[in-house]
This record gives structure tokens, sequence and C-alpha cells, in this order.
């Protein structure tokens, strides 16, 4: 069943992993496994089902994370993420917000194994995909060394092989969603000590995580490393992640070639009636570090919400950006 190869994640992350995201990524990387944005049982029983759960075929191995606890819906809505093709199917144990919280879900359920567990066993009963767990070291005052691995032991015990763990606690009182990206210190040790302590799991390290040389560091300790912000703000980074990490012996691709991908794509869903502004957004770091990279941020940034706005935009940019020799470098 776990067969996907988690070596490099990319992972999910709240208006930024989104479909259009995701498929340009798959360009730079073709073994990366992806993440979804998390999704809410409510959103997939009661929303719009192609909205949240649409995905293109070359986003495989992709993922889709769940927000929730009941364990009637999270069985019902592991379903049809089995239904609609989805690699694997994740349990949010992680978020941090006031709004998940007042869910009962997120890194509040660290406080309830024997739910998280629950929610495990009957989801992976009812579905042939991996059932897997995104979690926080802790929150709050708990202890990490008792919280986590409790909450490990009991969950493996119904069926979870592999846990992406959040190497911070979670403070859900006094600090925002953004501080708890920042603010409580990482532990990478003790996520080191989780995987000797429990080698037939599968253990992926997230957390501070912004060089692949960072990545490779983590590879001498756990099974695979997790890489949120610095992989959407600059996701050229995962132009050697194939080589470097996976061992295979491909040619990296170059910004231009990932762009005119991308643009192709673009195309096919601008005459789907989607706005360039969704699409453009996830395409400011292309060239994030390259010199004069700050004019094609400047032009996507300043055109791509006007109305009939169109790929020519990206075109545009990318032509002030190689083209324009007295501007000084970025």
């Amino acid at each position: 069943m776990n067969k996907l190869n988690r070596r490099f994640c990319v992972a999910p992350m709240l208006d930024c992993t989104d479909r259009h995201e995701r498929y340009m990524l798959r360009l730079i990387s073709s073994q990366a496994v992806l993440y979804t944005e998390m999704i809410t049982t409510g959103a997939l029983l009661f929303g719009d089902k192609p909205r949240f759960l649409d995905f293109d075929q070359a986003e495989h191995p992709v993922a889709l994370q769940l927000g929730g606890s009941e364990t009637d819906a999270m069985t019902r809505c592991a379903e049809l993420v089995q239904q609609w093709g989805y690699d694997e199917v994740n349990i949010n144990v992680g978020c941090p917000s006031d709004r998940v919280q007042s869910g009962r879900f997120g890194a509040c359920l660290m406080q309830e194994p024997g739910l998280v567990a629950d929610n495990v066993k009957h989801m992976q009963a009812a579905v042939d995909i991996p059932v897997t767990v995104k979690c926080r070291i802790g929150v709050d005052d708990q202890e990490p060394r008792d919280a986590l691995w409790r909450l490990v032991q009991d969950a493996a015990a119904a069926g979870c092989q592999t846990f992406l763990v959040h190497a911070r606690k979670a403070w859900l009182k006094g600090l925002s969603p953004k501080q708890n990206r920042d603010v409580p210190p990482l532990d990478y040790e003790l996520v080191y000590a989780l995987k000797a302590d429990f080698p037939e799991l599968e253990i992926v390290l997230n957390g501070g995580v912004n060089t692949l040389a960072d990545c490779e560091s983590h590879l001498a300790n756990v099974d695979g490393v997790m890489m949120g912000r610095e992989a959407y703000s600059n996701p050229f980074i995962l132009a050697e992640v194939d080589q470097r990490l996976y061992g295979l012996n491909v040619k990296a691709p170059t910004r231009e070639a990932v762009l005119d991908r991308y643009l192709e794509y673009i195309e096919q869903q601008l005459a789907r009636d989607v706005r360039l502004n969704s699409l453009s957004r996830h395409a400011v770091g292309l060239f994030h570090g390259e010199p004069r990279s700050r004019l094609w941020r400047r032009h996507i940034s300043e055109n791509a919400h006007r109305p009939g706005a169109g790929a020519e935009v990206l075109r545009q940019a990318w032509q002030q950006m190689v083209s324009f020799e007295a501007e000084p470098l970025a």
C-alpha cells in the first residue's frame, strides 16, 4: 500500500498549494510528493466537491490533507479522496489557528491521541491508499516526549505507518498561526529520536527546511523531509530534487523551460474561465534570485489582476527582465 517515496515533500499550505501551484511544481520535479491545502470534512461533504477535489493527473504523486475529527465524516471523506484518485490522505494534527481549534481539529488533536487513532483505524479500513498523520511535537505545556510518543504509538497501532512531524510545539494560546511557524523553537533531535525509537515507521521531518543541503543533512536521521514556505517563495529550489535526493540521472529543467510549459497550462486554464491572477501568483517566485527578477515580479503584480489579462502578461514580464540592460541587478 505505502509505495510513495516521501524523501522530499512540499508541505500543505493554505492559500498556496492549490492545484495550479502543484502543477507548476511538478514541471520542476517529477519525484516530490505534493500536498493539497488543508480541506475540511465540511467542505468535502457539503461543498462543491469538484472544486475541492479536482486535480491534474500530471500532479501525481499527490496527497490530500484533511481537516476534521468526527470519525464518520473523516471516513466518508477518505473514501472520496480515494475515489478522486489521490495517492494518500493525510490527517491534519498540526494547524494552530483559532478557527481550526473551534472545529476540534488541527493541533488541538495532539491532546486527543485516542481520537486520532480511532480516525486512522476507520479511515484505513475504508480505503486502500495510505492514511498518514501530520502533527506537531506537542502543544502548549505538553511534554513532547510524552505527547508525541503517545500519539505515534496509538496511531501506529491503529494502522498509520507514516508521520510527518513539524519539529515545533504549537502554542494554542497567545501566538498567531504565523508566529507558530517561527517562534516556538525547532527540536530536530527530538524527531531524530522518534525515528530511532520507531524504526519500523516512516518519519518525515518538517519545519525550518530551506535548502537541499538541509534536506540531505536531515535524511541521515529520518526517512523524508518536508519543505514549506521556501518551496513556495522560491519554487525553482526543486530543480535538483530529483538528482540530489532521489538519485536520478536526469537533466534539471531550466526556468525558461518551466515557464514555457506553465504558459501552455495557463492558456488552457484561461479557456476554462480561470482568472490569470489565480495562476500567475504561483509563478512570481520562479526567477527568485535571478538578475532583474524584481522587474518580473513587478510587472506581474501590476498587470495580472487587470480585466481581460492573459498569458501575455507573463511573456511581457519575462521579456522586460531579460532585455532591460540598464536596470541594476536585483
